[in-house]
């Protein structure tokens, strides 16, 4: 009921909003296809600040359109860290959903994802065949985001129905993967619109053991609602299903030599190994109508529902040496059999916004007011986490299985409402000041499939923001920001703990950021630094029998940095890249041992480019080059062992041409052309230090048709 009375109240404050509207629905066109207009204008909408430009707004993101993902080669979320350098890997395990971290801070995949703007659960493969970019919202995102890790947001765009367009695209890899894709697309002159992309796929990666499907279909309809409305509708329907590829570790108190590991190697390679199995299925509604020429209304919702069969070979500690954070000296570990099947993830969303211009106290203001209500359930079975014998890294151990259901899992359910305001302010020629605040309310629920350690709790708190943007010269803008992000915590209902099943305070992140903003002619450029500082939870006492553990608040772990990117093109050389130097530190009042080390897994130092020259003796040829370099990365929290930084080198050329009347585009790519070997990341998982290496060479090709 109260679900509906905040529906009630919304629209109701939208229907005053129309009878105030001083001219009618003159200006529709400029206000239709939002999501495509925003890709075109190199735009994160996800911020909330409508159609403005990145280079024109005061904080820091990033646009990774279509051209650019079929350029790298890229088919999956977990790769876009090879174009971004803010953005690296956070445990991104082959075959299984990716995880990105965003300033160092690893992304949450309950609630820093975003698809079209509203909420969705990133635990499973996100499809990309049919999305059109991917926008990154760095920095704190209390403004945009109940709740979320304070390292960013990733939004993924939807393809709309566009002109006609009817296209197809097949590739393959040398090691015998193989995908076709179609995008077909009409446009009526009723204003109706289609669009349905397919794609299929066979996965048959460099990595041995990992063979597998995959396949999407997606529908995109949109139709004018008399002179003023837009209603958009899409579906999309994926499946993948292969093996995925735990990570290796250290070896006692040694890290192993990455040129001695095969990347090729997956230990997840015992004659029971199944696959994990992704089902996914998710539309959305949107309807956008204009009150007048200066104010629009949208109402957008979406529901996501997601099905999973987790299993895996797992390998976990040595209890012939009694450590469980990483593998035997001799380089064998003990194995699980993980099995957790029937997994159902369901959200949905509702979102009515109003935005518009007006004229207040003699300022122009560009205001924008919206709820969002969102419900998220977490359906599981019991699972299986059994010993089954020792394996070893080489990958030729075999173990029997042991499929017993041993363990119980949490079921979760969450509800929340937010509400919102943000105003840009035009105070006067060149300098605006942007203003957000966002009231939230969370009730939640969780259980253990047995009926044991329920727990629920409830919580309001509201999250600021403000930015102040000042054009220092045509072109060049400076500013400021600072705002405010929350975590939300229930202390876990286990005998162990003093504070079993007690919220926690709501724990606030703080940033702080400054920024220069250029765009001229050929050149962007964008430098900011930031000051992140997010408090951490942590369990204090001896906590190895009843009541003698308390989970708190305890210290806080800081990332300050400079970051930089730029884009410049002249003649027939374009040039992309971005670079970040991050200090990242565990502070405050923690214990002497643990003052001032660095998180795990954060390199301090990151450089992506990416170059293009297009031949002019050839018309229509390009040849590409993708660089990335890592820094070091820690692979324990107490700081005893790094892993060294890396370097790779990817290379391609793109061919475009007409054939017999058929605009046609060849892609020919080697992703690590000098088979580098090395540790790409070092996540520290499950109180565990795993080890993932660097991709072994691999060619890939493919051809693009469109009528």
């Amino acid at each position: 009921m109260a679900r509906h009375s905040i529906s009630i109240i919304t629209l109701a404050c939208l229907a005053s909003m129309q009878a105030a509207a001083q001219e009618p629905s003159a200006g529709v066109t400029q206000s239709m296809n939002i999501t495509g207009r925003s890709s075109l204008l190199n735009t994160a909408g996800v911020a909330g600040f409508g159609d403005v430009p990145l280079s024109k707004s005061p904080y820091s993101g990033s646009v990774i359109n279509l051209r650019q993902l079929q350029d790298a080669g890229i088919t999956s979320l977990a790769d876009i860290t090879r174009l971004d350098a803010t953005t690296t890997d956070a445990y991104n395990a082959p075959g299984y959903w990716g995880q990105l971290a965003v300033r160092g801070y690893i992304l949450d995949p309950r609630y820093n994802y975003r698809r079209d703007g509203l909420p969705i659960n990133a635990e499973t493969v996100l499809p990309a065949g049919n999305k059109q970019a991917l926008e990154v919202l760095k920095g704190v995102t209390g403004l945009q985001a109940g709740t979320s890790s304070p390292g960013g947001l990733v939004n993924l765009v939807v393809k709309r129905p566009q002109a006609d367009i009817t296209s197809a695209q097949t590739s393959a890899t040398d090691s015998g993967n193989a995908a076709v894709a179609i995008d077909l697309g009409r446009r009526s002159e009723t204003g109706l619109a289609w669009r349905i992309n397919a794609e299929g796929e066979h996965l048959e990666p460099a990595l041995r053991n990992a063979k597998g499907t995959r396949h999407l279909l997606a529908l995109a309809v949109e139709s004018r609602v008399g002179a003023a409305g837009l209603l958009e509708a899409e579906l999309e329907r994926s499946r993948q299903s292969q093996p995925s590829m735990p990570g290796f570790s250290l070896l006692g108190g040694r890290l192993p030599p990455a040129s001695s590991i095969d990347p090729r190697t997956n230990l997840n390679n015992q004659p029971w190994s199944l696959p994990v199995v992704f089902d996914g299925t998710t539309g959305s509604l949107r309807y956008t109508h204009a009150l007048s020429s200066n104010w629009t209304v949208v109402a957008h919702t979406m529901q996501q529902r997601l099905g999973t069969e987790d299993r895996v070979a797992f390998p976990y500690g040595c209890s012939s040496e009694n450590d469980y954070t990483r593998y035997c000296s001799d380089g064998s570990f003990d194995l699980y059999d993980y099995r957790s099947e029937g997994e159902r993830r369901h959200s949905t969303a509702l979102d009515l916004s109003a935005s518009g211009r007006l004229r207040a106290a003699g300022l122009t203001q560009h205001v924008s007011v919206g709820v969002l209500s969102t419900r998220q359930t977490i359906r599981l079975g019991r699972q299986a986490y059994n010993w089954v014998g020792t394996g070893t890294i080489d990958g030729l151990s075999s173990t029997p299985s042991d499929p017993a259901l041993t363990d119980e899992n949490t079921n979760r359910s969450e509800r929340s409402t937010e509400w919102r305001f943000q105003d840009r302010v035009e105070l006067r020629s060149g300098t605006s000041l942007w203003l957000g605040l966002r009231h939230s309310s969370i009730h939640r629920d969780s259980v253990r499939t047995d009926g044991s350690r329920s727990t629920q709790y409830a919580q309001r708190f509201t999250t600021p923001w403000a930015g102040v943007s000042h054009d220092i010269a045509p072109g060049l803008m400076a500013y400021v920001n600072a705002g405010q992000g929350i975590e939300s915590e229930v202390a876990p209902n286990r005998s162990r703990y003093t504070n079993a099943g007690v919220p926690l305070p709501t724990l606030k992140s703080r940033q702080f950021e400054l920024g220069l903003k250029q765009r001229q002619g050929s050149l962007t450029w964008n430098l900011a630094a930031f000051d992140i500082d997010r408090p951490l939870w942590s369990d204090i006492g001896a906590c190895n029998v009843a009541r003698t553990c308390t989970r708190q608040h305890n210290g806080s772990q800081r990332h300050r940095g400079i970051e930089a990117d730029a884009e410049w093109s002249a003649g027939p050389v374009s040039l992309r890249g971005s670079a970040m130097l991050l200090r990242a530190r565990v502070e405050g009042p923690l214990n002497g041992a643990q003052q001032g080390l660095e998180p795990p897994n954060v390199p301090a130092r990151t450089l992506k480019l990416q170059a293009a020259y297009n031949l002019v003796a050839v018309p229509g040829l390009s040849l590409l080059a993708f660089t990335t370099h890592e820094g070091a990365r820690m692979v324990d929290p107490e700081n005893t062992v790094s892993t060294p930084g890396w370097t790779r080198l990817d290379l391609g050329a793109r061919y475009a041409a007409k054939v017999a009347g058929i605009a046609t585009t060849w892609r020919l790519g080697v992703d690590n052309a000098t088979d580098q070997r090395a540790w790409k990341e070092a996540p520290y998982q499950f109180g565990h230090a795993y080890l993932y290496p660097l991709p072994a060479r691999q060619w890939h090709a493919s051809v693009h048709l469109s009528l």
